[in-house]
């Protein structure tokens, strides 16, 4: 049976814990912030082990589910172990030493960081696209306005006043969102990764009032043709700051590391 290993407690590790024996797995290890364990086995499991830092003994394979400050606080260490690290916070990699460090131990540690596409479909043909002449990259990021609570987007929505429709609080490039925007552009990442880097993917982020959802879009143009791809994602149950596809891309990742068979 795999041995999964999570950083963090909160809605997406939660989900994977209890996703876990459905792909043959079972969360052995978490890594929390020192003073978090009860809280820590409430939400995980009382036979799961609880460490705060990263030892020599670890897991078949570890999962960061803490946002950008758990990978940059024990991705490299889990990397430079040999163990392969799955991750949702694309954003952090805009960061070029952080990208370079993890890398670096990756190599050292003869594994794998492993990039989840998290909230985003599409990823695959943006991949397949960028084996030829990849042109232009856009993406655009739509959700309600109290989505965008505690981001550098409240500066702007309140100079707008009341929201009776769409307002844009950014352009530019991905690298810029997701600098600016550490919680929330991990999906501009996403594409700008596996398309035309950071630089030179373009994005929008709105908020809408009226939309139902969280939707993103890509748009793509280059030698294979035109590519619109458009999904209006939900949240977990109880948790409206989690993407349930996150989540679930997470679990999907974790299926494939020992399957023979991987698409």
């Amino acid at each position: 049976m795999l041995r999964i290993g999570v950083i963090g407690q909160g809605a997406i590790a939660q989900h994977v814990a209890q996703g876990a024996t459905g792909i043959g797995a079972r969360l052995a290890l978490a890594v929390i912030r020192s003073g978090r364990a009860d809280a820590a086995r409430n939400a995980l499991g009382w036979d799961v082990a609880l460490t705060d830092r990263i030892a020599a003994d670890l897991p078949d394979i570890m999962v960061d589910c803490a946002g950008h400050q758990g990978l940059v606080a024990h991705g490299a260490a889990i990397l430079r172990a040999g163990v392969p690290l799955v991750t949702l916070s694309l954003g952090a990699l805009a960061d070029a030493e952080l990208a370079e460090a993890l890398t670096d131990a990756a190599r050292t540690g003869r594994t794998r960081l492993i990039l989840c596409s998290g909230a985003i479909g599409g990823l695959d043909a943006l991949r397949a696209a960028r084996m030829g002449r990849l042109d232009k990259v856009t993406y655009t990021g739509r959700k309600p306005p109290q989505a965008w609570a505690g981001s550098r987007a409240d500066d702007v929505l309140k100079q707008s006043g009341p929201l009776n429709g769409p307002v844009t609080h950014f352009e530019g490039s991905a690298r810029q969102a997701a600098l600016l925007y550490p919680k929330n552009a991990n999906v501009a990442a996403a594409v700008a990764l596996a398309g035309v880097g950071f630089e030179r993917t373009e994005v929008r982020l709105i908020a809408d009032p009226q939309a139902q959802g969280n939707i993103h879009e890509i748009t793509a143009t280059g030698d294979f043709g035109q590519m619109r791809f458009e999904i209006t994602g939900q949240t977990l149950p109880g948790a409206p700051r989690s993407s349930a596809l996150a989540a679930m891309s997470v679990l999907s990742a974790l299926a494939d590391h020992r399957s023979p068979v991987v698409f």
